[in-house]
């Protein structure tokens, strides 16, 4: 089966609460959707011409896997919209990094919202939906054919589980009205999109760093090989691991919040406090399920393992106020700071307890994430090795996905790629545009 073009089955119309347009004629061409764990991009090309990107929130490209179910007016928002209610404090649910559970036994189980018990899988579902009647607005007609990205693991080392989220997102696909779905590599679908640039046939390692995965790929690219029919012969190997942005947030969440919440904290026989909530509290996909009844009585009774009893109210006060999510957001946010500018940043956790908070400075970021960092890399290498290169054959290393852009992930891949150039492309729009030429 060629990897620059995997097809499924067509399948008909399931409706979702979210519903859509009238039918409108369909499109010539094809849709590449971006489906990720912390953003979502969309391009199209025609039968003839080149691939361009949709906008999806007034005139930005992409937009956060976000979505937020308003308890107020019973409303559903997405992207930033969905994170400017719930950060605002309206009443709700926040969805994100739903794409983490595609391959999890937690996709088919149902959440609150307002009276009504829905499935993950159908939240997918309405997300998707969305992005296809924003495509038919942007184009003017509804678009049938559409190129789906796929990481080259959705779950490690577990071939059964990885078949299965990709059923589930094919499923998904197919019931907010797609007749032709196929499946693409991301790593591949980004040095499709590199390859419109170069001017001579380059051997480039393909790094793809979402905020679920990092995948990678080596592959042969050119003005002379872009037409060719069958390109299996140019990719020379493939990996990928399940680690991403999200893995990161989680990390320096550990370190440098939930400390404040008790994490690590010895209590009155010296023993740590049970750590399982804290875990939760610092992975976005599972937040949520600590704001369950059953989950804050069981917190409750965590208070017998605390000597600093002010660390328990605090997580008491997170859980019952429902502010797993905000912290999770200003970590992200500090994240980012720290590495643009290379300088600690602060993050403000005043809604625990006045004037409470926590700073991330670089060197915490080189220590937290270095684990998380040198299994990326190696993942790389491996990427390499498997291709049977050395360093000298490769031209180029190039960049897309928004965690590609950490400062100390570059650190680190170019301290092991020595004298190969980084070249860093469309962070948030490449795997989209090389989805759509990989018709």
């Amino acid at each position: 089966m060629s990897l620059f073009g995997m097809s499924t089955p067509p399948a008909g119309f399931d409706p979702l609460a979210h519903k859509f347009p009238p039918m409108m004629s369909s499109a010539a061409g094809t849709l590449g959707i971006d489906f990720g764990t912390s953003n979502s991009a969309m391009a199209w090309v025609g039968d003839q011409g080149a691939a361009r990107l949709i906008a999806l929130e007034g005139d930005a490209m992409a937009m956060p896997t976000a979505v937020f179910y308003n308890g107020e007016d019973n409303s559903t928002h997405f992207g930033r919209d969905a994170l400017k209610h719930y950060l605002e404090g309206t009443e709700g649910r926040l969805m994100r990094s739903l794409k983490s559970l595609l391959g999890s036994p937690l996709l088919m189980e149902t959440t609150q919202i307002g009276h009504q018990q829905i499935s993950f899988q159908d939240i997918i579902c309405t997300f998707l939906a969305t992005l296809r009647e924003r495509a038919t607005q942007s184009l003017g007609t509804a678009p049938r054919r559409v190129v789906m990205g796929r990481p080259v693991h959705f779950v490690d080392d577990d071939p059964e589980r990885d078949a299965q989220a990709e059923a589930s997102l094919r499923q998904a696909v197919q019931s907010v009205g797609f007749d032709e779905v196929s499946f693409q590599l991301e790593p591949i679908a980004a040095a499709l999109d590199y390859e419109q640039r170069l001017t001579k046939e380059s051997t480039v390692l393909v790094v793809d760093l979402g905020g679920g995965t990092s995948d990678f790929t080596v592959v042969r690219l050119g003005p002379d090989l872009m037409h060719n029919a069958d390109r299996n012969q140019d990719v020379l190997a493939t990996t990928g691991v399940h680690i991403g942005g999200t893995d990161y947030d989680r990390q320096l969440n550990l370190a440098q919040v939930m400390p404040l919440l008790g994490y690590k904290h010895l209590g009155p026989e010296q023993r740590e406090v049970p750590s399982r909530v804290f875990f939760d509290l610092a992975t976005w996909h599972l937040i949520h399920w600590q704001y369950q009844p059953k989950a804050i009585a069981h917190a409750k009774t965590l208070r017998s393992n605390y000597r600093d009893l002010r660390l328990h109210e605090r997580l008491m006060q997170v859980l019952t106020e429902r502010h797993g999510h905000l912290i999770a957001h200003e970590v992200e946010q500090a994240k980012i700071g720290c590495s643009v500018n290379n300088a600690q940043a602060d993050m403000d956790l005043a809604v625990v307890e006045r004037d409470l908070q926590a700073t991330l400075g670089v060197a915490d970021m080189q220590a937290h994430l270095h684990d998380l960092l040198a299994r990326t890399v190696a993942c790389a290498r491996e990427c390499v090795q498997r291709a049977g290169l050395t360093d000298a054959s490769l031209d180029a290393i190039y960049l897309t996905g928004g965690s590609s852009a950490l400062r100390t992930f570059q650190q680190a891949l170019q301290a092991e790629f020595t004298g190969v150039k980084l070249v860093e492309g469309d962070l948030f729009g490449g795997v989209a545009l090389g989805l759509a030429y990989s018709r």
